[in-house]
Formats: structure tokens, C-alpha cells, sequence
């Protein structure tokens, strides 16, 4: 195989290993005490032991609630294929506890190959589930049900979640409720007579540690030795990636993504954009600037190109509102930043120039038609410029680097004076 063809098979291994949540979340499987251990251990006991159960999944979104529930599935599913069903709701779909209960007779009628009734009532889909989790535990089948965004299920009466963790109360029936939700208060949302019925058992899902990401990282990126790949090939192309990953430069990257977003979700879309900047012609390697240059297309912001073209004059009223925030002044208007500007000014005469206050309240109103402030009452109320509560749209981070990029104009003495 030839190096350009090789790299654009490589290319396709990576792609589609970022768009394949089971293979990602596959690296941390093997530790003992990662969630997917503790949650398989948990459900493949309720099939083995033919008892029931019920467990809440609890975490921000992106950090593999679902993807881990599913790779736990699809190991118990290959290790007893005769004894386990599946009904997956979400609530975003199935909120409605009637078009739940209808949902799930859907579901268990298509796995059992039976007929499913359109016109059947609520109460017969409800006295169908109880009948169909009763039959399971006497033929030792067990239902597991997939309750995605759980907390959406708590609206309402909650009708669905009371005959479902109900009807698990009889030592006939058996089955299993898994619950996926981004509100660590979710099982709070319960109803007294539901919440007495559910077990309580939480896994909390976090974003990864630095150790993780470093699993993570080299398990999506790293070529396999056997592969169809030259041998040659993969020997320098894993080595450029172990280079990548202990490059400060790169590390520094992650930390700025991880700041912003500790995802895995994050972290994939960071590392699909950086793989598609990869050179198929030249190098046809991975290389640092190629993420380097992903960073800077995630982090692109229309604040630092709206604060680009400011004048000196209206970085002055950006930082004078910021240090008024800092002050712990929240509300405050244009009287109240030419007032902070005065005091920088008499403070430092030499480093700060001091403007009319005619320009300066065209420099403010400059501001708001870039969208770098906004006036918070509503237009009419306080009909003059000077006297309309403002506030500021841009960050601290924000201001930092359009006062570096702008340098030439505005002297470090300057910047440091103005920022303290």
C-alpha cells in the first residue's frame, strides 16, 4: 500500500472511530472501577439472580451516560442473548405517560412478535406491560428499560414511572429501569409514592480525568500494529502522535478546551476537525498545527472581531465598565464609566489620555451598535444616552486579548494600569 493511500485510509479509521461512541468509551471499560464495570456488574446480577432493580445514571451531557449503558447492553445481550429485552423511551418523545405506556406495548409486541393494537386505551397498554413483565419472570427473561432524559418523566402525575416501579414489586415480574439524566437532583423529582418504590442507586458520570484523556486520547488516535496498514507506516505515524501528545503546545491546547468544555463530546468534535486538517499530499502525518488551527476554528468568537476595530478611546469605556463589575457595581451608565475614567486618568496623567466627553459618548454609543454593550431598560423609559442602565457583553479573557492584539496602539504600561 502506498504512504498517500495509506494516509487516507488512516484518515477514514479515524473518522469513523470519533463517530463510534462504543469504541471511544471501550478504552476505559477494562478498569475495575469505572461506571461501566459497576453498572455491568449491577444488571448482569439482576439477569443471573432473576431479581429486580432499578438505577439512576447522573451527569452533564456529553460524558457518556448513554454510550456506556449501551456498550453494557450489547456485552450482556452477546453473554445471554435468550434472556433480555429492551424497550428504550426518551422523555424528550415520551413525556406523555399514555403515549409512553403505547410506546412500550409497541416495543414489547414487536420483540415477542405480537400483534400491536393502535386503538388500544392507556389502561390496556398499562394491564399489557404488567401482563408481559409477569410472563418474562416466569419464563426468566428480563426487561430492562432505557428511561433517557429520566427527569422529563417526572412531569405530571407520573403515572408511568408508579406502574412501572410498582408492578416491579412483585417477586413474579422482572425487570430492570435505567435512568439517564443531566440533573444530579433527578430522583428529588420523584413523587413520595413513586420514590419509595425505586432503589435509590446512583452512578455519577464525570468528565474525564487528565489520566482518562490520555487513554482516550491515545486509543482513538494510535494506529493497530495489525492492520492492513504498512508496517512501516504505523511505526512513524504512532510515534508522531506519542511526540503530539507530550508536546506542551498540545497540552496547553486541552487545557483551553477543557476550560471551555470538559466534555468527551467536546474533546471528539476537537479532535474531527483536527483530523480533517490533516495534510493527504505532503507530510501525510498528523502534525501539532493541525491542532493548533482546530483550537482556534472552535474558539473563534464574533466578539473578538467585533473588538478588533476599536479605538483606543472605546477600549478605555470597555475597561472602565469592566473594573465597575470588578467593583461589584452592577448597575451603572455612561455618567457612571466617565466618572471611572476620570479617576483612572487623575490617577496616571501621563499613561492615560483623558478624551471629550462628547467623543467619548460617541465612542459609547459606537460600542452598543456592535454589540459590545447593551442598554438593559427598554428604550423610551430613559430617553438620554447618559443616563440608561448598560451592561457589558464581553469577558474579562475577551478584553485581555484585544488589548494584547492592539499593542502598538495602546503601550503595556497602559494595558497593565488599565487591567489592575
Amino acid at each position: 500500500m502506498e504512504t498517500s493511500k495509506a494516509a487516507e485510509e488512516a484518515l477514514i479509521l479515524l473518522r469513523s472511530r470519533i463517530c463510534n461512541p462504543n469504541f471511544v468509551f471501550s478504552a476505559l471499560s477494562d478498569k475495575p472501577d469505572s461506571n461501566y464495570s459497576k453498572l455491568k456488574f449491577l444488571l448482569s446480577s439482576s439477569v443471573t439472580e432473576s431479581c429486580n432493580n432499578s438505577v439512576l445514571l447522573l451527569g452533564p451531557r456529553g460524558c457518556g451516560k448513554i454510550p456506556v449503558l449501551e456498550l453494557v447492553l450489547q456485552d450482556l445481550q452477546s453473554e445471554h442473548p435468550e434472556t433480555i429485552s429492551v424497550v428504550r423511551l426518551s422523555g424528550i418523545l415520551h413525556s406523555d405517560d399514555n403515549y409512553a405506556l403505547k410506546e412500550i406495548a409497541r416495543q414489547l409486541c414487536l420483540e415477542h412478535d405480537l400483534e400491536f393494537s393502535k386503538m388500544a386505551s392507556s389502561d390496556d397498554n398499562s394491564q399489557f406491560m404488567i401482563a408481559m413483565l409477569q410472563k418474562c419472570g416466569r419464563d426468566h427473561r428480563t426487561l430492562i428499560f432505557v428511561l433517557d432524559e429520566f427527569d422529563l418523566f417526572t412531569q405530571g402525575k407520573q403515572r408511568l414511572l408508579y406502574c412501572l416501579l410498582d408492578a416491579m414489586q412483585s417477586v413474579v415480574s422482572q425487570a430492570v429501569v435505567v435512568g439517564s439524566s443531566c440533573r444530579l437532583d433527578a430522583d428529588q423529582l420523584l413523587e413520595k409514592r413513586v420514590r419509595s418504590r425505586f432503589s435509590h442507586r446512583k452512578l455519577l458520570f464525570l468528565p474525564p480525568s487528565k489520566e482518562d484523556l490520555q487513554i482516550l486520547l491515545e486509543h482513538i488516535l494510535s494506529l493497530p500494529a495489525d492492520s492492513s496498514f504498512p508496517h512501516d507506516y504505523v511505526v512513524e505515524f504512532n510515534e508522531k502522535i506519542h511526540c503530539i501528545l507530550g508536546d506542551q503546545r498540545f497540552k496547553a491546547i486541552l487545557t483551553k478546551l477543557s476550560d471551555a468544555d470538559s466534555s468527551v463530546n467536546n474533546l471528539l468534535s476537537f479532535l474531527f476537525r483536527s483530523i480533517c486538517n490533516m495534510d493527504l499530499k505532503e507530510s501525510r502525518f498528523l502534525s501539532i498545527k493541525n491542532f493548533e488551527t482546530a483550537s482556534k476554528s472552535i474558539h473563534q468568537q464574533p466578539k473578538l472581531e467585533s473588538l478588533q476595530d476599536c479605538s483606543i478611546l472605546e477600549h478605555y469605556m470597555l475597561v472602565c465598565m469592566k473594573r465597575l463589575e470588578t467593583k461589584e457595581q452592577n448597575s451603572y451608565n455612561f455618567n457612571s464609566v466617565m466618572k471611572e475614567y476620570k479617576d483612572i486618568h487623575d490617577a496616571f496623567p501621563i499613561y492615560v489620555t483623558y478624551y471629550e466627553r462628547d467623543r467619548c459618548l460617541m465612542a459609547f454609543e459606537h460600542l452598543e451598535q456592535r454589540g459590545l454593550i447593551s442598554f438593559e431598560d427598554v428604550k423610551g423609559q430613559n430617553p438620554s444616552v447618559q443616563f440608561r442602565s448598560v451592561k457589558l457583553l464581553v469577558s474579562s479573557h475577551q478584553l485581555q486579548e484585544s488589548l494584547k492584539a492592539n499593542s502598538s496602539s495602546i503601550p503595556g504600561k497602559i494595558r497593565t494600569l488599565l487591567m489592575s
